[in-house]
């Protein structure tokens, strides 16, 4: 009896799993900040190219996408404005990672810690790539072989920048959805043991406003502060009074979470500063909350200003989207994944997380689904994202790829009729 594309999938996933491991090791050791991945592009564009593929570099050098050719590809087809063929025209099935790495101190000791002082991979995204590349691996291979059971044209996405909520945006101006019918992405989670995967159709993750509040004051001597409108002060008094009253302002039924992160001003302890400046995000899931909740911060703002006796402005630097699963391809991965890990480790997520994800920007043009993939040994010792010990089991490297790869196969069934 032949042996079927999936059973000869999963075994090109097994022969490369050491590759996988080592290339998410490499990642971990060497992290970039957004916008700074140039090393880590170098080195995935190295990496991509050696396998025959088309590859390129993202804007300024930072992010990679990589696409297969097709035998019945002719030569010389025009490009994309991407600079990549667009062969079949808007067939391709993208899938994304993203590469960048956060402000954070590798406290674990471990072989592949973080080298960089201060910078470390506590987000997954070291994960995330590696799956990528592994995921390209196995269609490429099975490509190679003959193996699939029909073509697949794949685009693959290595996108800088999503902690700063910048790189899709850039990445889509530069063509990378040209020709792309539909798009997936994942998202490690410590919170669920390896060998689960949690979906949900329609909102995954909440809307993002990045928030920045200026407060002008007028400086003095830190003896003599009634000589001056102290903006320190003020700024104390906006974050009570935001934290106090937005929730208050709020429907207890409504999402809305309010995080100052970021507080800068004065340089001398003896010194009252001119200005103070004040960072934060705002999260909604409803967008009359979130218009609501803006005007409200607005109102404190105004009136923190006023009995304070100083200025205080506010800009909004980006905002992200929900990220918005699409029900068919939500049912499409869900049956892949309980293949691979039976029914009951696929699980339904509840709730949205009040978490951001700059994938959703890709949904805005095509439409796609994001997974959450189990990636803790054991419960108990987990460490959560964004801290200094986060780390990851990695046989959920292999997961990862095998769903990923199931999906893009499926997706591009001729004729494709995804059952309800």
């Amino acid at each position: 009896m032949p042996v079927d594309w999936k059973t000869q999938l999963d075994d090109v996933v097994a022969d490369n799993a050491s590759q996988v491991v080592a290339l998410r090791r490499h990642l971990h050791a060497h992290p970039e900040l957004s916008g700074a991945e140039l090393q880590t592009s170098l080195h995935l564009y190295q990496l991509l190219g050696k396998l025959g593929l088309n590859v390129r570099m993202g804007p300024e050098g930072c992010g990679v996408i990589a696409e297969n050719t097709l035998p019945n590809n002719p030569p010389g087809e025009p490009a994309s404005a991407s600079g990549l063929p667009t062969i079949p025209p808007k067939n391709r099935i993208a899938f994304r990672g993203d590469i960048d790495a956060l402000s954070i101190q590798d406290k674990k000791e471990v072989p592949y810690r973080s080298t960089h002082d201060g910078i470390m991979h506590a987000c997954g995204h070291d994960a995330h790539s590696a799956i990528l590349y592994g995921t390209i691996l196995a269609l490429t291979t099975l490509q190679q072989k003959e193996k699939l059971p029909w073509p697949v044209a794949w685009r693959a996405i290595f996108q800088p920048a999503e902690e700063t909520a910048s790189g899709a945006v850039q990445m889509i101006e530069t063509g990378v959805l040209d020709g792309v019918e539909k798009i997936f992405g994942l998202h490690v989670d410590p919170a669920r043991r390896t060998g689960e995967i949690g979906l949900r159709s329609g909102p995954l993750t909440a809307q993002c406003d990045m928030l920045r509040f200026l407060v002008h004051g007028q400086g003095g001597h830190a003896a003599r502060p009634h000589e001056s409108k102290d903006p320190i002060a003020a700024a104390a008094q906006l974050i009570s009074t935001l934290y106090q009253f937005v929730p208050r302002a709020t429907d207890s039924l409504d999402a809305v979470v309010l995080t100052i992160g970021q507080v800068r001003g004065g340089k001398n302890p003896n010194v009252i500063p001119d200005a103070v400046s004040l960072s934060g995000t705002l999260r909604t899931l409803d967008a009359v909350v979130r218009t609501r909740t803006l005007e409200k911060i607005r109102q404190v703002a105004r009136g923190v200003g006023e009995i304070t006796d100083t200025k205080i402005d506010i800009e909004f630097h980006a905002s992200i989207p929900s990220v918005q699963n699409d029900p068919t391809l939500t049912q499409l991965v869900w049956r892949e994944a309980e293949e691979v890990l039976g029914t009951d480790n696929v699980q339904l997520i509840a709730r949205p997380s009040m978490g951001s994800e700059d994938f959703a920007c890709y949904l805005e043009h095509v439409p796609g689904v994001m997974f959450r993939l189990g990636s803790a040994a054991d419960l108990a010792t987990m460490t959560a994202l964004h801290t200094p010990q986060f780390d990851i089991d990695e046989s959920s490297l292999a997961i990862g790829i095998r769903v990923m790869s199931r999906a893009v196969i499926m997706a591009s069934q001729p004729n494709d009729e995804v059952k309800e």
